[in-house]
């Protein structure tokens, strides 16, 4: 008799609360939400804007805009410049930009197609390509058999320089 009491006194009482979200919990959502909106209205200007200053691949090469951490962190610490260039080189996770006209077309070599695509995230070897400075960083020509991978969300990788 008692247990039942409990019982129906625990479902009462959750009915009655509502679920509550902690407020730390929406700031983070929200800065997070944030960050990724930037990122997507840069590649987005990236492409419109920017893409005619960008260079064009020629041949199996693509070019590769390595990824740059966001410039805060979550509890709200900012990150140096230096830091933030050192990262960028150091990256080994890029976005792809434009592909070359020959890209993945040897059929002997790439039998099952191609291995990224355009606007697709790809990791690459530390040191692979050919480093070019641009304003607001540096982009990288790479080979099509250099990209390792292909990754759906570049911060799911844990980035050390």
């Amino acid at each position: 008799m008692i247990l039942k009491e409990n019982k129906i006194s625990q479902t009462s009482s959750d009915s009655e609360n509502p679920k509550t979200k902690s407020a730390l919990l929406d700031k983070y959502e929200k800065q997070n939400q944030d960050a990724n909106k930037k990122e997507v209205e840069g590649y987005e200007r990236l492409k419109s804007k920017e893409s005619s200053k960008l260079p064009r691949p020629t041949g199996w090469r693509m070019l590769i805009l390595p990824f740059k951490m966001p410039e805060k962190t979550k509890g709200g610490l900012y990150f140096g410049q230096e830091t933030l260039e050192r990262q960028q080189v150091g990256s080994t996770c890029g976005l792809v930009l434009a592909q070359g006209p020959d890209c993945y077309k040897d059929k002997e070599r790439y039998p099952d197609g191609p291995w990224c695509k355009k606007g697709d995230w790809v990791i690459f070897a530390r040191y692979a390509g050919s480093r070019i400075q641009i304003d607001g960083g540096e982009v990288r020509l790479l080979n099509d058999d250099e990209v390792l991978a292909s990754i759906d969300n570049p911060e799911d990788i844990l980035h050390q320089y």
